[in-house]
């Protein structure tokens, strides 16, 4: 028998009123775990113990509360093969991807440990005399952190860490189709010195639990990260209490390729933006807009290196591409490789579903030509390995597709030219520009987060998370007052 992975709620591993079974999406016949599902009753147990713990956390010192956080990252760093490979079964990512995610989401914690000793406020003069202000940075609360599946580890990472290190109480509720990871993470934290109910794992369905979760006057405060329509249903829901949101929603990226363009540099980068992760990336480069100029060219050598990438499973070696997550995944993006020739769109290769010596969710990375921007495939997120290509006549046009989307979370563009890129940093209406890079990828010490649909409320990351996970209080204090 399989033992069922519990949740972890008031300090204490606990079943659920029912499991579910996770599977390995490059292998069918490999069951990762079952899975216990939180009840309501735990949910309201794990919000009650969070508020208690979390004024206990807020008094310990700030050197005892960087110790934790330390503690977490250097764990994750040394067991990233162990725990990149137990990512790697229940989200079919390549074991290097997988490696990659679990030791940056290390990282995050040993840098946020860190930034438990640069906690610094402020001070000035009254406008009134004999007055001096104090302006200081205080918990947010209890902290709702409702993470996905595509990166199980390090977006709940990036959420979790800098709540513990504004010293605020955790109840995490991570995507059902990667518990694995969530549970893993769990059992670390719970390890540490912390008070019970400061961090709680609830595992369940989003309109369940999660539903719960969002609606209850007990959460202070909201990170989400998901689709569009999932975010506009917590928003409906979190402002009945007027909880405070942060959310990191849809994309539809778009990596400009100007006639000037290294064009090995050019393919390379459109390859590893639009078919990393399996495609399943909110950076992922799902919109190439191309120069005229070099179009035929570039496509030539796009549509070979997508022929040319091996699809496998998650670890074996060599496996440049994974499964996608799941049956309904493979189902939704193959609907689009429809969806885009019913459009009029030309398929050049690949958007197939695979036979492989494992059963599994494969599909072969598509590239879709001959399209326009007003297509539905370049208007909405796929979250699949489909790119398409957009050929445009000058800079100008291809700055005004770039900018031409609902969504404005990354862009790149590619070029010689100097006075061109500092344009498109300056004029790409997103919340990310590369250069000469990948749409895809971000270092922990800066911020992320979009525009328009992609993102609502504070920035993620680096010293702009402590927007979102603190509240500012200004003190007056007369002078003579007592010390």
């Amino acid at each position: 028998m399989t033992e069922t992975r519990l949740n972890y709620i008031a300090g204490e591993w606990l079943s659920g009123p029912h499991e579910i079974e996770n599977r390995n999406p490059s292998d069918l016949s490999d069951l990762v775990g079952m899975f216990a599902q939180a009840s309501g009753d735990q949910l309201d147990q794990a919000l009650a113990a969070a508020r208690t713990a979390q004024a206990e956390w807020a008094a310990y010192g700030i050197e005892r509360k960087q110790a934790v956080l330390m503690n977490i990252g250097n764990e994750m760093m040394a067991r990233a093969d162990e725990l990149g490979t137990l990512l790697c079964r229940e989200e079919g990512k390549p074991f290097a991807e997988g490696r990659g995610e679990i030791y940056r989401a290390g990282q995050f914690f040993t840098y946020y440990a860190n930034e438990c000793l640069r906690q610094l406020g402020e001070n000035a003069d009254s406008v009134r005399p004999d007055i001096e202000v104090d302006i200081r940075r205080e918990p947010a609360g209890v902290v709702a952190v409702i993470s996905p599946w595509n990166f199980p580890t390090a977006t709940a990472s990036w959420k979790i860490a800098p709540a513990l290190a504004f010293s605020n109480a955790v109840i995490w509720k991570p995507a059902n189709l990667t518990p694995a990871s969530a549970h893993a993470l769990t059992g670390i934290i719970a390890r540490q010195d912390i008070p019970k109910g400061l961090f709680n794992l609830v595992m369940g369905a989003g309109r369940d639990v999660g539903q719960r979760l969002v609606e209850s006057p007990k959460v202070d405060a909201i990170s989400f990260t998901g689709s569009v329509p999932v975010g506009r249903g917590i928003a409906a829901a979190a402002v009945q209490n007027f909880t405070k949101l942060q959310m990191e929603m849809g994309s539809k990226n778009a990596l400009a390729v100007m006639d000037d363009a290294d064009l090995d540099l050019a393919v390379t980068l459109a390859l590893g933006g639009a078919f990393g992760g399996t495609g399943q990336k909110c950076t992922a480069s799902s919109r190439l807009v191309v120069h005229e100029g070099i179009h035929d060219a570039f496509v030539d050598r796009l549509v070979a290196g997508a022929q040319a990438m091996k699809v496998g499973h998650a670890l074996a070696e060599g496996t440049q591409m994974g499964p996608v997550v799941s049956e309904g995944q493979l189902k939704e993006n193959l609907d689009y490789v429809d969806l885009g020739r019913s459009e009029g769109a030309e398929l050049a290769c690949g958007g197939t579903r695979l036979n492989m010596e494992t059963e599994g969710w494969y599909m072969s990375p598509g590239i879709f030509v001959n399209t326009r921007n007003d297509m539905r495939i370049n208007r909405e997120e796929m979250f699949a390995p489909l790119a398409a290509v957009i050929k445009v006549g000058s800079y100008d046009e291809a700055l005004s597709v770039v900018n031409d989307t609902e969504f404005g979370l990354t862009s790149g563009i590619v070029t010689r030219d100097l006075a061109r890129a500092t344009h498109f940093r300056r004029n790409a209406r997103t919340g990310v520009v590369t250069v000469n890079l990948p749409t895809a990828g971000t270092d922990y010490h800066v911020p992320f987060g979009g525009r328009g649909q992609s993102s609502y409320g504070p920035r993620e990351q680096g010293t702009y998370a402590r927007e979102f996970y603190t509240t500012v209080k200004t003190a007056y204090i007369a002078a003579g007052s007592p010390a």
